[in-house]
């Protein structure tokens, strides 16, 4: 059963269908949610740059242990439910991941051919480190270690193929009630979205609920297939842990 507060961290990498996600949970009723919320202090300690690099960094706070204590702090609006969509990227080494403890970890995952498809059509020639298949990895083995058991896994395809299914099983694990609710949102911007949403969010600022199954994989040469092939293995991991 749901305690007084819940805090769920959902651990994914870019283009892994986890905005629709945060709008499903959103639309509960129930859950206040946030967006990202290391992004700024990630790229403030690493200098990577990323579209509308310089408005991240002005809208969110970049000092770790400050984002940390709101992620374990009050729930805002004092909502049972806090949902934070989370990029396994931003979580660097250098970051006191020790708030982890206070949260229930889940992790989303998506084919990385399906991944290194959509991303390069924002940004151009990612690296391992930017799709953020070896840190959700790390991320999955720690909260393993410190909880003793694997922590829930769900794949965004089963998502896809069947919305009300797949998140009735999720809350079920993630200990919630399920709501038919979180299959629909009303079109366009959020006021919870971060602020880079105009360069990242148009397809899903067009939806009103998930998408279709998707077909084939896509068929990626060069460069976009060895790094397919490198991240291939962080996903099998984490895939078996699926229910």
């Amino acid at each position: 059963m749901m305690g007084a507060t819940q805090r769920i961290a959902m651990w994914s990498g870019p283009r892994n269908l986890s905005t629709a996600l945060m709008y499903a949970f959103a639309a509960r009723g129930d859950c206040a949610v946030v967006d990202e919320p290391f992004y700024a202090a990630y790229l403030a300690a690493t200098g990577t740059d990323h579209p509308m690099r310089a408005v991240v960094m002005a809208a969110q706070s970049t000092d770790p242990l400050q984002v940390a204590a709101a992620c374990t702090g009050p729930v805002p609006g004092n909502m049972p439910l806090h949902y934070q969509k989370h990029m396994t990227l931003h979580m660097i080494p250098a970051f006191d991941r020790g708030f982890l403890r206070g949260l229930t970890n889940a992790f989303l995952i998506r084919h990385p051919a399906r991944v290194i498809a959509s991303y390069v059509r924002k940004r151009e020639n990612p690296t391992l480190a930017d799709i953020g298949f070896v840190q959700q990895a790390q991320l999955f083995d720690m909260v393993a270690g410190f909880t003793g058991q694997p922590p829930v896994v769900i794949d965004s395809a089963a998502i896809r193929n069947n919305p009300a299914q797949a998140l009735s099983a999720l809350c079920a694990r993630l200990g919630i009630p399920y709501t038919d609710r979180m299959l629909s949102w009303p079109a366009g911007p959020k006021p919870y979205d971060g602020v880079w949403a105009p360069h990242w969010y148009g397809a899903v600022h067009r939806s009103t609920g998930f998408e279709d199954p998707e077909g084939p994989l896509p068929v990626l040469t060069g460069a976009a297939a060895k790094l397919c092939d490198a991240a291939l293995p962080y996903y099998h991991q984490l895939e078996k842990h699926c229910d």
